[in-house]
């Protein structure tokens, strides 16, 4: 037998516990797949509620903006504006437009 090369390659060995892996690989997958669906599921949902939360304090802003026009008085005409310019100096508005 001279011409005859055998290969002395790898070779996968049947065993009883083949099957079992298979079964245990399978049960892994499905188990990783769920965990996996629930937590897109939460952060989906986490992220609504955030967008959510986000809306109802932008709609509250603009109802208090609206609001605090609204509430404004007109001035009194016998009340005179003045503000502090530093020091002892004051610049009074408004007092001179009722002669």
């Amino acid at each position: 037998m001279q011409g005859r090369i055998e290969s002395v390659g790898w070779r996968p060995v049947r065993s009883a516990f083949r099957g079992l892996a298979w079964l245990g690989g399978a049960l892994a997958l499905a188990a990783a797949s769920a965990v996996g669906a629930v937590l897109a599921l939460v952060f989906a949902t986490t992220v609504v509620v955030i967008s959510f939360m986000g809306i109802v304090v932008l709609a509250l802003a603009g109802a208090a903006m609206r609001a605090r026009r609204s509430v404004r008085e007109a001035p009194d005409p016998n009340v005179i504006e003045a503000r502090h310019m530093g020091g002892h100096s004051w610049v009074a508005y408004g007092w001179d437009g009722r002669r």
